[in-house]
C-alpha cells in the first residue's frame, strides 16, 4: 500500500529534526519547502500507484511518495549511485531529515532502483514544469530573457570498434545459451563455446592495429575474416536455440524454469538482430571499404546511441544523445529536450521560443544563442513573435550594416550573457552527472537528464530565495 505522505512518525523523528535544525545549507531549507508541494508529491504518488493494479489500497505499507521523491532528487543533487545514496542517508542526520526518513529504516538500493524505473520520463517532465511554475510564482524567474544551447550526454558504453562489438555480441549470446543449457540439458542443439577463439582473435586484431608495416592491412583483413566467421557460427547457434525453445524441444517441467527459458529466448531474439547488424557493417567496412553505413550500431546494449560531432578538438566524436537546454534569469533551466536523432541547431530556436511562450505566456525581450542557431528565417520569426532583440551572430555575413549591428553594446552584452549557457552545461555535467547517463535505454536517458535538471533548478531557486532579505 502506498501513501502520499507519512501517516505515522517514529520515536526518533523529533530528535533528528532538532539535531539538524542549524546544520542545513541555506538553499537546502528552501529546497525542502519546495519539495513539500502537493502537486510534486501527487505526481510521484500516481506513478508509484501504476506499478500494480491495487497498490493504493492493498499490500504492506511501503515508503510514501514524499520520501521517494526526495530520495531520487537527493541522488541527483549529489550525483550518487543508489548504493552510495543508501549509505549516505543511513549515516547522515541532515539527509535523514531532508528525505523524511527520520528515525526510520532507510530503503535498500535495489528498492530505490525500482522506484526510479517507476518514475517515467513523463513524470519527471511534470516535476520540472511544476518547479518552474513555483519559481515563477516566487518571482525568481520572469522570462524576460532566454538563452539556449545544446550539448551531448553520453551513453554508458565503451569506445565502439567493430571487433569489440562483435566480441560483446558473442559474449552475450554464449552466456545466454549456457543458461539455457543449464536448465534444459543437452537435448537438441549442443552448445559449442567459441568464446576462447573469439577472444584470441580480438587480441590479434588489437596487436595488428597497433603495428606498422606494409602487410598490416592484409593481416588485419584476414584476422577480421576469422572473427566474422566465428561470430556468424555463434549467431546461427543462437537462432537454433531460440527455435528449439519455441518448439518445446528445450523445455523444463518446472513452471518457474520454463518461464526463465522463455525469458532467455526473448533475450536471444533481441540480441541476434543486433549482432547481425554489426556483422553487416563490419563486412561493409573491412571487406567493402564503406565507412558510411546507414543506421550504424554503436553498442549492442544501447542501440539508440548516435555519433555526434560538435567540433571539439579534445573530443571530436561523442557517443550519446543531443540535449537542448534553455534558461531564463538566475540560471533557471526552463525547458530541456532529449532528441531521438540529432537535429540541426538552426531548427531548434523557434520550438524553444514556443516552449518559452507556453511557460511564461509571453515572448522574451531578449533571445541569445550562438552562431549555429542563426538563420534569416529564425531572426524574422523571432521578431514576428514579439522578441525585441535577437542576439544571435551571423558569422558568414558580408553586410557592413550587419557587422555594425553586431558591434553594438546591446549585442555584445547579450553575447556575454549567452556564454553563461556554457557554464550551466559545465555545472550540470560536473555536479549532476550529465556527462554520462548511468540509466539504460532511451527512457533512462530522459529520466537521467530530467532529474539532473530538476536537481540543478532546486539549488539555484534555493540560493536566490536564501539571498533575499
Amino acid at each position: 500500500m502506498i501513501d502520499a505522505r507519512r501517516v505515522q512518525r517514529t520515536f526518533g523523528d523529533g530528535f533528528v529534526a532538532e539535531a539538524v535544525d542549524d546544520l542545513q545549507e541555506a538553499w537546502m531549507r528552501h529546497a525542502d519547502a519546495l519539495l513539500g508541494d502537493d502537486t510534486l508529491v501527487a505526481a510521484v504518488y500516481d506513478a508509484l500507484a501504476t506499478r500494480h493494479p491495487q497498490s493504493r489500497t492493498r499490500g504492506r505499507r511501503g515508503a510514501p511518495a514524499e520520501m521517494v521523491l526526495r530520495l531520487l532528487v537527493l541522488k541527483h543533487l549529489r550525483n550518487w549511485s543508489y548504493a552510495t545514496l543508501e549509505r549516505e542517508v543511513r549515516t547522515n542526520l541532515v539527509y535523514r531529515a531532508f528525505t523524511r526518513v527520520g528515525g526510520g529504516n532507510v530503503p535498500d538500493a535495489k528498492t530505490m532502483g525500482r522506484w526510479g524505473l517507476a518514475v517515467a520520463p513523463e513524470v519527471v517532465e511534470r516535476l520540472h514544469q511544476r518547479l518552474v511554475a513555483m519559481a515563477r510564482a516566487a518571482q525568481v524567474v520572469e522570462g524576460r530573457r532566454m538563452r539556449v544551447d545544446t550539448t551531448v550526454v553520453e551513453t554508458n558504453i565503451h569506445y565502439p570498434t567493430d571487433s569489440s562489438l562483435l566480441g560483446d555480441g558473442v559474449r552475450v549470446l554464449t552466456r545466454t545459451m549456457k543458461k539455457v543449457t543449464a536448465i534444459a540439458g543437452t537435448v537438441g542443439a549442443i552448445l559449442r563455446d567459441r568464446s576462447r577463439s573469439v577472444r584470441h582473435r580480438l587480441w590479434e586484431i588489437g596487436r595488428i592495429a597497433r603495428s606498422k608495416g606494409a602487410q598490416r592491412q592484409e593481416k588485419l583483413t584476414r584476422a577480421y575474416q576469422h572473427l566474422l566467421a566465428a561470430t556468424s557460427r555463434v549467431v546461427g547457434q543462437a537462432k537454433r536455440f531460440s527455435r528449439e525453445i519455441g518448439a518445446g524441444v528445450k523445455r523444463s517441467r518446472d513452471v518457474l524454469q520454463q518461464a526463465a527459458l522463455e525469458g532467455w529466448r526473448q533475450e536471444l531474439d533481441t540480441f541476434v538482430p543486433r549482432v547481425q547488424q554489426v556483422l553487416r557493417q563490419t563486412r561493409a567496412r573491412i571487406l567493402g571499404g564503406d565507412t558510411h553505413v546507414d543506421d550504424k550500431l554503436l553498442s549492442v546494449f544501447e542501440p539508440s546511441t548516435e555519433v555526434i560531432r560538435k567540433g571539439k578538438a579534445g573530443k571530436p566524436n561523442e557517443f550519446g544523445k543531443m540535449v537542448k537546454l534553455q534558461e531564463a534569469e538566475h540560471q533557471i533551466i526552463t525547458a530541456y529536450v532529449v532528441y531521438d536523432t540529432r537535429p540541426s541547431d538552426s531548427d531548434l530556436l523557434i520550438p524553444a521560443l514556443a516552449a518559452h511562450e507556453q511557460t511564461f505566456e509571453h515572448a522574451p525581450r531578449l533571445v541569445a544563442a550562438d552562431a549555429a542557431f542563426y538563420s534569416g528565417t529564425n531572426e524574422a520569426s523571432a521578431h514576428a513573435r514579439g522578441v525585441t532583440r535577437v542576439c544571435i551572430p551571423n558569422q558568414a555575413t558580408k553586410s557592413a550594416e550587419r557587422k555594425r549591428e553586431q558591434k553594438k553594446r546591446w549585442f555584445k552584452n547579450g553575447q556575454k550573457w549567452r556564454t553563461g549557457c556554457e557554464g550551466r552545461i559545465s555545472v550540470v555535467k560536473r555536479r549532476h552527472g550529465l556527462t554520462r547517463c548511468r540509466y539504460k535505454g532511451a527512457d533512462g536517458m530522459k529520466r537521467w537528464v530530467g532529474l539532473g535538471v530538476v536537481a540543478d533548478n532546486l539549488i539555484n531557486i534555493g540560493r536566490v530565495l536564501a539571498a533575499r532579505p
